[in-house]
């Protein structure tokens, strides 16, 4: 039987991390039934209080851990900067208005015994010194890339940045873009479209472009959760330019499309658009080199009426993979 009929926790969570899973998982032996409260003020803008919520519940589904119950956001929190008196005041009374009454506070922090009192409470004290789990949340925020081995893939795919390789037929973006997650050592995207286009042997409809661009990105957020993924995430193409090529392949596009290609703005941190100065290869799919400038030119002109930042990449491969390096390195903080 469990020591304990309701068990408590409090944190920020930002980032959740594989301390705070360690606390909740002692909680979960240890207690019938868990509560989780995530606040901070002020809260994180790049973290949100609900971002961090929804990490805690997917790494704890419902199906699964039926016990552990995820408390609101409570208004007004006092800051953190607060003494610890203001901070176990706020709580007793919030809780006390949610009719939450733990019998058990778990901690990995000091304050945690002053807490537990103050509720009336029991107090575990869970790896305080970071022997279970090296890692804190300070740690983390000062270079969430170094540590995130301590980061539930879930956790860890928010901080990747997307990064897009635009460009007609025949302009290397797909090999570039196989370079890019060599070279930095981490997830690539191939282009979906090309697999469901030679499905259908070029027999697309607009729904079938639909498709593509639901599966791409699909692709995108699965590279994003993978074991290899590092910092980035190199995509071959986007939802804007299979919408150029919904309309100019059927005449027409859904509107669902529309609003993936709209979402494109900003779903990525950094555009690159390959020229067209490599030569022209028939793979036995591709138009001539006349359709490849019309292609083109509709991409680039899809960049400019949006608005999208971009940066044109030249040369032969290692040329281009050096100056997509220096603006990627550059935007490092």
């Amino acid at each position: 039987m469990p020591e304990f009929r309701h068990g408590l926790i409090i944190g920020k969570f930002a980032p959740f991390h594989q301390g705070h899973q360690l606390l909740i998982d002692r909680a979960l032996a240890r207690c019938e039934q868990v509560s989780v409260w995530v606040y901070s003020r002020p809260d994180f803008p790049t973290m949100p209080s609900p971002l961090r919520r929804n990490w805690v519940r997917e790494i704890y589904p419902v199906r699964l851990f039926p016990q552990l119950a995820l408390l609101p956001d409570a208004p007004n929190p006092p800051l953190n900067t607060e003494p610890d008196a203001v901070h176990r005041a706020y709580v007793r009374s919030v809780l006390g208005g949610w009719g939450v009454w733990p019998d058990v506070v778990l901690t990995s922090e000091a304050y945690g015994e002053a807490l537990a009192a103050e509720l009336g409470a029991a107090h575990v004290m869970v790896d305080v010194a970071r022997e279970g789990v090296p890692i804190s949340g300070t740690q983390l925020r000062s270079d969430i890339h170094q540590y995130r081995e301590f980061l539930d893939p879930a956790v860890y795919a928010h901080f990747v940045q997307r990064i897009v390789v635009l460009g007609a037929e025949s302009t290397g973006k797909s090999t570039l873009t196989q370079a890019l997650g060599e070279a930095f050592r981490t997830t690539w995207v191939r282009e979906y479209g090309r697999d469901v286009y030679e499905r259908e042997n070029g027999a697309l409809t607009p729904e079938h472009f639909l498709e593509i661009a639901l599966g791409h990105r699909a692709l995108e957020d699965e590279a994003a959760r993978s074991a290899g993924v590092n910092r980035w995430v190199f995509s071959d193409t986007n939802a804007a330019t299979t919408l150029m090529w919904s309309y100019l392949l059927t005449g027409t596009a859904l509107h669902e499309l529309h609003a993936l290609a709209d979402a494109c703005k900003t779903r990525y941190a950094h555009t690159f658009l390959c020229n067209t100065d490599l030569p022209h290869e028939q793979d036995g799919w591709r138009a001539n080199t006349e359709v490849r400038t019309v292609q083109q030119g509709f991409i680039l002109q899809d960049l400019e009426t949006r608005g999208v930042p971009f940066q044109w990449v030249r040369g032969r491969v290692p040329e281009r993979l050096q100056q997509v390096a220096r603006s990627l390195t550059s935007a490092v903080p």
